[in-house]
């Protein structure tokens, strides 16, 4: 792993990072429809249909009423509001917020790379966060490619082996390992900003 000297911009995920967690939104939204909290997790780490159909979601190549419609059948469930209601419970992690704003505050280049097919839900104040944006649906590649993360280093001016990444999913985080980046895998703001700071060197606490 580059020591800290070497680490000069941050990169992160969306959804699960900079928000509450996203399988427990999953889950609320499957005991709300009557399934097993569980059952789009599962679907999405074990059946590769299902994946399939958020990946294509993902980098643009289905529209998210094609997405409901495929996905809402494999769930058991009706397609109407599938993707707003996966999604609805998920809150700002504002610690996280934080401590990506005292980053770029402190000249660290910033970067969002995330897994999406829309910029609507991302608010002002985050897209304010980043120097620039990369999301799968705009770019058509999706994490854990390693196109994404180059991609994103270049737009960030510096090379894959100076950037940290942070994402709450393993695959993606040994995606950005696969191109040189050092990769923090998210579990808790509190270990995660630790971290960050010992890699990048600032303060964000």
């Amino acid at each position: 792993m580059p020591d800290q000297a070497e680490n000069r911009a941050l990169l992160v995920d969306f959804g699960g990072v900079l928000t509450t967690d996203i399988w427990s939104s999953f889950a609320a939204f499957c005991r709300e429809r009557g399934l097993d909290p569980e059952a789009a997790r599962q679907l999405f780490r074990e059946d590769p249909h299902a994946l399939a159909e958020l990946r294509r979601l993902e980098t643009g190549d289905a529209d998210p009423a094609e997405f409901e419609t495929r996905f809402a059948e494999l769930l058991g469930t009706e397609p109407d509001g599938l993707v707003e209601g996966l999604f609805a419970g998920l809150a700002p992690d504002d610690a996280m917020v934080a401590a990506v704003g005292r980053a770029r505050e402190a000249g660290v280049p910033t970067g969002l790379v995330s897994n999406s097919w829309v910029m609507d839900h991302y608010t002002d104040e985050i897209r304010g966060l980043f120097d620039t944006v990369v999301i799968s649906g705009e770019v058509g590649m999706h994490k854990p490619q390693p196109e994404i993360f180059r991609l994103a280093a270049a737009r960030v001016g510096v090379d894959p082996e100076s950037c940290v990444f942070v994402d709450d999913l393993r695959e993606n985080c040994e995606g950005a390992e696969a191109v040189g980046m050092s990769a923090v895998l998210h579990r808790d703001s509190e270990r995660t900003i630790a971290e960050l700071e010992r890699l990048l060197g600032v303060a964000l606490g």
